[in-house]
């Protein structure tokens, strides 16, 4: 059925929940692992430290042959042996006695802790017997990393749902395992309509307009762990009919720019409704509020405007969401309270994404608010969103504020 009514924000949230998808999952290496979404709880097969080591490079003792050392009392201590790094030694260390360590080397038996090297001075007098002066105390423990202090055997270690960064890496690798189980990236078709559009030139012709979407978009969609494949399609309905339903067949979201306007007649939509069905077809959001939703062939199609900015408002408040979820992770950004420096007016019912820049204690909307001028946003580094059961904010009222590189993949 075709739509072309306005609906409230949180009608259009409503209908994306509802059509929500979620990835399968695939097992891959670690070392592929950078930023994927974990898929399975991982559990440690390992202590980690597997045992007590240092973590200096020093010396081996009882803490208690320490004690009373100072710059004006030195005391002496037998060096029975060393160890290296991968390496370890049989002996046990009696009163008296010091074993030379590498930082990372097993804690020797016998042992309690390790003196930094910068506290002692090696001594030989002309015996066979090394031993090192000593004027610094130490205490039990001390410069020593506990077998099972950062991971214990069979405990989980990193949750299900969560992205792999480099420390959850780590941490997995020191669980011993090397492969994960993690949900498959997002195939993402953004398709550009338009039959003004062109490639970057340095001469246009009368009224031909720049392709800047292609770019716009397709970072966009990367910015949320997808990957894109892009194409371009004239104002032509047998062609972007070819082109949707084609890409519905191998892609697992499609993005489209232009031919969205609230009327009867806009490709785009007109071809959705022929072979699948709109959703929601205009929402009360600005900028953008030419935005649909639909399904075609199981795959979800989202129709952006093809003005830019309009179509980056409609991605972020729409679109960046569910291709968050799709790999399961929830979108949440950062929300952080800052003071408005001007009145912003804004109608009841309608949700505004006001283009701002903010500071460390104030926001300011950007004055040149057109759909289509992209300066706007290369001004702005934030969002001010309205909600659209208010009715505008007053100079000094606090706000609520969302940074652009908050709602990132890899923030």
């Amino acid at each position: 059925m075709f739509l072309s009514e306005l609906i409230p924000m949180s009608n259009a949230l409503n209908i994306l929940d509802e059509n929500q998808i979620i990835m399968k999952t695939e097992k891959i290496k670690l070392e592929d692992s950078y930023l994927r979404v974990l898929a399975e709880n991982i559990n440690s097969f390992h202590d980690s430290p597997p045992f007590d080591k240092s973590a200096m490079d020093g010396y081996a003792l009882i803490a208690e042959d320490t004690f009373g050392a100072s710059s004006n009392v030195i005391k002496k201590l037998n060096i029975i042996d060393q160890i290296g790094a991968g390496d370890f030694s049989n002996k046990k260390i009696s009163s008296g006695e010091v074993i030379r360590i590498a930082t990372g080397a097993p804690i020797p038996e016998g042992a309690d802790t390790v003196l930094m090297e910068e506290y002692t001075l090696i001594n030989n007098e002309g015996t066979n017997n090394e031993f090192i002066e000593i004027h610094s105390q130490v205490t039990p423990g001390e410069n020593v990393a506990i077998c099972g202090e950062d991971i214990k055997k069979g405990n989980k270690v990193v949750e299900s749902e969560n992205i792999i960064r480099p420390q959850e890496m780590g941490l997995i690798a020191s669980a011993g395992i090397d492969a994960v189980e993690v949900y498959k990236i997002p195939h993402v078709k953004l398709i550009v309509t338009g039959n003004e559009l062109v490639n970057p030139t340095k001469s246009l012709e009368k009224a031909q307009i720049i392709n800047s979407n292609q770019y716009i978009i397709g970072s966009m969609i990367k910015s949320c762990g997808a990957k894109v494949d892009i194409s371009i399609a004239k104002d032509n309905f047998d062609e972007v009919q070819k082109e949707i339903s084609e890409s519905s067949k191998n892609h697992d979201l499609i993005i489209t720019t232009g031919g969205t306007a609230i009327s009867k007649g806009d490709v785009v939509i007109d071809v959705v409704d022929s072979i699948g069905d709109v959703l929601f077809h205009g929402v009360a959001l600005r900028p953008g509020k030419p935005v649909g939703f639909g399904i075609v062939n199981e795959t979800p199609v989202f129709m952006l405007s093809g003005y830019p900015v309009a179509a980056m408002g409609q991605f972020d408040a729409l679109t960046r969401k569910f291709l968050f979820k799709m790999q399961n992770i929830e979108f949440n950004p950062r929300v952080e309270k800052r003071r408005a420096n001007v009145k912003i007016y804004s109608n009841l019912g309608r949700t505004d994404y006001i283009r701002a820049h903010a500071d460390n204690s104030q926001v300011k909307s950007i004055l040149s608010r057109g759909s289509g001028v992209i300066r706007s946003m290369v001004e702005a580094n934030s969002y001010i969103i309205v909600d659209e059961n208010q009715e505008g904010i007053t100079k000094d009222e606090t706000v609520d504020v969302i940074f652009f590189e908050d709602m990132n993949w890899n923030k």
